[in-house]
C-alpha cells in the first residue's frame, strides 16, 4: 500500500487542481482581515458632538433653530465660562422649558457670571452631525463610555479565540470542509445581526459570534490549503498571508465610500454568503478523511486531482496508508516536560502574543493619530505586501531564526524612534512608522512556520492551537492597551511595544534552527534539536 504522500506526488503535489482550490479559499484572508481591522472604521471618532441640555430639542423645534445654532446656545457660553470644558462631556446643569426665549436663552441663567455657571456630567443625550456614521455616536461610546469600543474589540478577539478552540476541535472531529462552510454561514447572518443590533448588548453578542465564525472559517480555509499540497509547499502557508493583507488595503476603500457603520459592516459580512458555493467546488481534506478511515473517499479525491492535474494515478491503488502515531490525550505538560520543547512553547508563546499586540496595535492606532486616515490605512496595508516576499527569499537562504529574531527587533526600534520623533517632519515619523508594521508584519507570518515545524508530529496539532491562542489573548489586551494608554500620551502604546518586540527578538534566538530539517515526528526528534 503507498503512503499518501506517494500518492499525491504521483498526483501532482501542486497541480492545476491545487492552484484553483488555493486561490479560491484564499479569498477567505480578505473578508477575515476586514472583519479582523474593521473597528478602525466602524469606530471612527465623530467629527463634531455636544451634549444636550433637556428641553433643548423641544425649545430647538419651537424657534427653528439649527443645529448648529442649537449648538451655539448650548456650548458656546459654556466655552466661554470654563475654557477647559468643551461640552462634549458636561454640560450647564440647568433644563429649558416654555419659558425660555427663542431669543435670548441665556437669559434663563440668571445671576450667575460666565465663571460660574453650574456643570453637571453629560448621561445620554449627546446630539452628533452624523449620527449614524460609526459604532460611537450610535451607540454614545463616548466620554465615560469610551472604554466601551475597546470592549467590543476584546470581544471580537475572544471569539478568535473561543473559534480557535471549539471550531478547531469540530474541523478535526467532523471534516474541514463542513466547518468551513457552517462558519461561512455563521459569518455572514452573525454580520446582518450585528448591523442592525438594536442595542449595545446585542451587538458585543453577535460580535463574539461572528469573531467565533470568522476564526473558523480562516482557521479551517488555512489547513485545506496546507493538506492537499506535497510537504515540499509548505511555502503556501506565507503565501496565503497575501491575500489577508489584500484585505486590509480593500478595507479602506470600502469605508470611504460607504458613509455608514452598518453599511461598512454588511459589506465585510456578505461576503462570505458566495463562499457557500465552495460545497460544489472544494473537495474534502483527503489527509483528513484518512485519519477518519474514510479510505475510499479519499483515494477517489486523490483520483479526481490527479485527472485535474493530468495525472493518471495507477489502477491498482485500492488503498492508502497515513501515519497514526498521535497522543490519545495530548495536554500542556507534554508541551513542557523536556527541555527543548519547554523552551520552545515558551517563547512561541510569548512570540504570538508580542506579535498580535503589536501588530493589532499598529493597526488601530491609525484611528487616532489624526491625517488621512484612508489613504494611511491603505498605505500600510501595502507596505505589508513585500512581507511575504521577504521570508520566501530569506528564510531557505539565511533560515529561520535569525529573519525572525531581526524583523522583531527592527520592530521594536522603529517603534521607539517613531514615538520621540518631532510631528514637524511627518515624512520621516511615517517611514519609520511603516519599517515597523512592515517588519511586525514579517515576525506575525514567520512564527506561523516556525510553530509548526518545532513541535513533533504527535503533538503539533494541538502545541500550533495552544500556542496561537496566545495570539487572540493579544488581541483582546491591545485595544485596551493602545487607546487607554495613548489617551495619556498619544506615543506611550509604542514604548511598550518596542520593549515587548526587542525582548521577543532576543528570546527567539534561543530557538532551534529548522532550516532543510525533515519535519520532526517524536519529542525525541526535537530533543536532538540545535
Amino acid at each position: 500500500m503507498p503512503s499518501f504522500e506517494e500518492v499525491l506526488k504521483e498526483a501532482g503535489e501542486f497541480g492545476r487542481f491545487q492552484k484553483r482550490v488555493f486561490f479560491l479559499l484564499s479569498q477567505t484572508g480578505i473578508t477575515f482581515s476586514s472583519l479582523f481591522a474593521s473597528v478602525v472604521f466602524l469606530g471612527r471618532a465623530p467629527d463634531n458632538f455636544w451634549c444636550r441640555i433637556p428641553g433643548a430639542a423641544e425649545l430647538s423645534k419651537r424657534c427653528g433653530w439649527t443645529l448648529e445654532e442649537e449648538q451655539n446656545f448650548t456650548v458656546l457660553p459654556l466655552h466661554l465660562g470654563n475654557k477647559s470644558s468643551s461640552g462634549e462631556c458636561e454640560r450647564l446643569d440647568v433644563a429649558w422649558d416654555d419659558s425660555v426665549s427663542c431669543a435670548s436663552p441665556l437669559a434663563h441663567y440668571g445671576n450667575h457670571s460666565m465663571g460660574h455657571l453650574p456643570l453637571t456630567t453629560c448621561h445620554d443625550t449627546w446630539v452628533y452631525e452624523q449620527p449614524h456614521s460609526s459604532l460611537i455616536s450610535e451607540y454614545n461610546l463616548v466620554c465615560g463610555n469610551a472604554w466601551m469600543l475597546d470592549l467590543s474589540q476584546a470581544i471580537l478577539n475572544l471569539g478568535f479565540l473561543t473559534g480557535a478552540f471549539t471550531l478547531g476541535y469540530a474541523a478535526d472531529r467532523y471534516g474541514r470542509i463542513l466547518i468551513y462552510l457552517l462558519s461561512c454561514l455563521g459569518v455572514g447572518i452573525c454580520g446582518i445581526i450585528v448591523a442592525f443590533a438594536p442595542n449595545f448588548t446585542t451587538f458585543l453578542i453577535f460580535r463574539f459570534l461572528q469573531g467565533v465564525f470568522g476564526k473558523g472559517t480562516w482557521m479551517t480555509c488555512y489547513v485545506i490549503v496546507t493538506e492537499i499540497v506535497g510537504s515540499d509547499q509548505r511555502i503556501v502557508g506565507i503565501v496565503i498571508q497575501i491575500f489577508f493583507t489584500l484585505g486590509i488595503m480593500i478595507l479602506p476603500g470600502i469605508a470611504y465610500l460607504i458613509p455608514t457603520w452598518q453599511g461598512i459592516q454588511l459589506a465585510i459580512s456578505l461576503p462570505n454568503f458566495l463562499f457557500l458555493l465552495y460545497y460544489w467546488v472544494v473537495p474534502e481534506s483527503p489527509r483528513w478523511l484518512l485519519t477518519r478511515k474514510k479510505g475510499e473517499k479519499a483515494l477517489k479525491i486523490m483520483h479526481n486531482i490527479a485527472k485535474h492535474n493530468g495525472k493518471f494515478l495507477s489502477p491498482h491503488y485500492s488503498e492508502i496508508t497515513i501515519s497514526n502515531e498521535e497522543v490519545s490525550n495530548p495536554s500542556f505538560l507534554d508541551l513542557v516536560r523536556t527541555p527543548q520543547m519547554r523552551r520552545c512553547t515558551i517563547i512561541l508563546m510569548y512570540a504570538w502574543f508580542t506579535s498580535a499586540l503589536i501588530y493589532q496595535g499598529l493597526v488601530m492606532r491609525l484611528g487616532i493619530v489624526g491625517g488621512n486616515l484612508y489613504l494611511d490605512f491603505f498605505i500600510s496595508g501595502a507596505v505589508e505586501l513585500p512581507a511575504a516576499f521577504l521570508i520566501i527569499v530569506t528564510i531557505d537562504r539565511f533560515g529561520r531564526r535569525l529573519p525572525f529574531a531581526i524583523s522583531n527587533i527592527v520592530a521594536g526600534i522603529a517603534c521607539l524612534i517613531t514615538a520621540f520623533l518631532p510631528e514637524d517632519i511627518p515624512w520621516l515619523k511615517t517611514t519609520i512608522a511603516m519599517l515597523g508594521r512592515l517588519s511586525i508584519t514579517i515576525a506575525f507570518e514567520v512564527v506561523y512556520l516556525v510553530n509548526s515545524e518545532l513541535y513533533p508530529t504527535t503533538l503539533r496539532n494541538f502545541g500550533v492551537s495552544l500556542c496561537s491562542s496566545l495570539c487572540d489573548l493579544g488581541g483582546i489586551i491591545a485595544p485596551f492597551l493602545l487607546f487607554r494608554l495613548a489617551a495619556i500620551w498619544l506615543e506611550l502604546p509604542l514604548i511598550i511595544f518596542s520593549i515587548l518586540a526587542v525582548v521577543c527578538g532576543l528570546l527567539v534566538l534561543l530557538l532551534p534552527e529548522t532550516k532543510g530539517i525533515s519535519l520532526p515526528e517524536t519529542v525525541e526528534d526535537v530533543e536532538q534539536l540545535s
